[in-house]
């Protein structure tokens, strides 16, 4: 289980262990953009994980300030009174950095700068950046979080945009890397790069925050998962979960049963944390070592 949490969509999404989307919510962060030290009232990025759950069977719209319940319970009334104050309510689920020198200790410790995900009044606005820093909820949605996830759970903060389309709106936009991947860096022969299957498909797009394409994969009419593709310099940073994540959310909205895909066998191990299974023996597609691969979509 772990969450993704979309900076540029303004949303969190709860995935379980086989990357299979359980629920997405409309979020709050910080209507300063995107930053990780102390004192810039921004949304920290990078991998983090939840370092504790603080607020079980309170009240809703109950206030906290430090952590702990005032007493109070959040009302207009009372909103009217503290006009300009943050408030954060129902359930809190405070934030650790795991990356020693970009969200985790010095000046920019996600948990010394108390970024948490919490609860907000229901008339606050979601899907659009608001708050000082944390990930506002609405309180039903931070209750029903709340509920679903273990303390520790990985939180990815990401700054990258994820798209699916057709090939129409994508192929422009994803061809330089499979071409920057596939044929410059793996030598595959450019005629065996395109195929008839490219506009019968759908294809996933990750875009960094300048708009360059740096992830992307296809999903074809009858269940086969190709293509992907991380840029070089944005590897081991959680770009190809995400594609193969919404490859799976596709699949499943399109009722597809049964997915297949060639992996190259040194990326096997990958697609088996995602539940796929060995599904033959190795073989040889372009000069590269492959296995088919399978798995089924309840």
């Amino acid at each position: 289980m772990h969450i993704r949490i979309s900076l540029p969509a303004q949303t969190l999404a709860l995935h379980d262990a086989y990357g299979d989307l359980l629920v997405r919510y409309r979020v709050s962060t910080a209507r300063n953009g995107a930053g990780e030290v102390s004192g810039s009232y921004r949304t920290p990025r990078g991998r983090h994980r939840i370092r504790a759950k603080i607020g079980a069977g309170a009240p809703v719209n109950t206030v906290f300030v430090r952590r702990r319940p005032t007493g109070e319970i959040w009302s207009p009334a009372l909103a009217e009174a503290s006009p300009g104050r943050d408030w954060i309510l129902t359930r809190i689920l405070w934030l650790c950095g795991n990356e020693p020198g970009f969200n985790r200790l010095g000046p920019v410790d996600t948990m010394r700068r108390y970024i948490y995900i919490h609860g907000s009044p229901d008339t606050a606005e979601m899907g659009v950046p608001g708050s000082i820093g944390c990930v506002r909820m609405h309180n039903g949605d931070i209750i029903d979080l709340f509920d679903r996830v273990p303390p520790y759970v990985a939180v990815d903060i990401v700054d990258y945009a994820l798209s699916v389309g057709d090939w129409a709106t994508q192929g422009p936009r994803v061809g330089a890397l499979r071409e920057a991947v596939f044929v410059a860096e793996q030598k595959v022969p450019a005629e065996m790069e395109y195929d008839a299957w490219d506009p019968q498909s759908r294809h996933a797009a990750v875009a960094d925050s300048a708009g360059q394409v740096i992830g992307t994969g296809r999903l074809l009419p009858d269940g086969h998962i190709g293509r992907m593709a991380v840029a070089a310099g944005a590897r081991g940073r959680g770009i190809g979960r995400a594609v193969l994540e919404a490859l799976l959310e596709e699949a499943r909205q399109r009722g597809m049963g049964t997915l297949v895909l060639s992996a190259q066998t040194h990326a096997v191990g990958f697609y088996e944390r995602f539940g796929f299974a060995v599904a033959g023996p190795e073989y040889e597609e372009a000069g590269i070592a492959h296995r088919q691969m399978r798995r089924s979509i309840a």
